[in-house]
């Protein structure tokens, strides 16, 4: 109970993640359970290799990625007098978290992601909006979908749907 108190007054006074994360850095890691584990599979799609594309852009147009496709830890959209759709929900993730920044000037960049994802939206619209009511938790082990960015005279909006083939997981 000891050590308990010690790391709970450190985690209290801790000023950055770097300092939580050596609180922790001692302890060991916690069993994954099976029906866990085949959550986190279905999401990594049992493959690995190289994102689908790192990058997309619609200048005076738009660009779209939907349906199948391997989404990188690092996703930058700008759309430009455009649009963009960045549908996740049946993406493969390279990783445990992706993290998208989405610029739109005059244009707009709708994100889809899956219901039980854990997901946070912080983002600034000057003349325009970005909307963060899909932020909040999700499932243990679902995958991190952090969307940051500007729009500017346009919008961001990020939406929560359920994935289209809506699987029922095994236990």
């Amino acid at each position: 109970m000891e050590e308990f108190q010690e790391r709970l007054s450190e985690v209290y006074t801790a000023k950055t993640y770097a300092d939580l994360e050596l609180l922790t850095r001692d302890l060991p890691d916690l069993p994954t359970s099976a029906a866990a584990q085949s959550y986190t599979d279905n999401y990594a799609g049992g493959q690995a290799g190289a994102p689908t594309s790192t990058v997309a852009v619609g200048i005076m147009g738009g660009f779209n990625r939907t349906g199948r496709w391997r989404a990188p830890r690092n996703f930058t959209a700008l759309a430009f007098w455009g649009g963009g759709k960045i549908d996740l929900r049946e993406a493969v993730f390279t990783g445990g978290e992706i993290k998208i920044r989405a610029f739109a000037l005059m244009g707009g960049i709708e994100v889809i992601v899956p219901e039980d994802a854990e997901v946070f939206v912080t983002g600034v619209g000057i003349m325009g909006g970005f909307g963060d009511q899909a932020s909040g938790v999700g499932r243990p082990n679902a995958p991190r979908i952090v969307v940051t960015g500007m729009a500017l005279m346009g919008g961001v909006d990020v939406k929560r749907k359920s994935r289209k083939n809506n699987k029922k997981l095994e236990s």
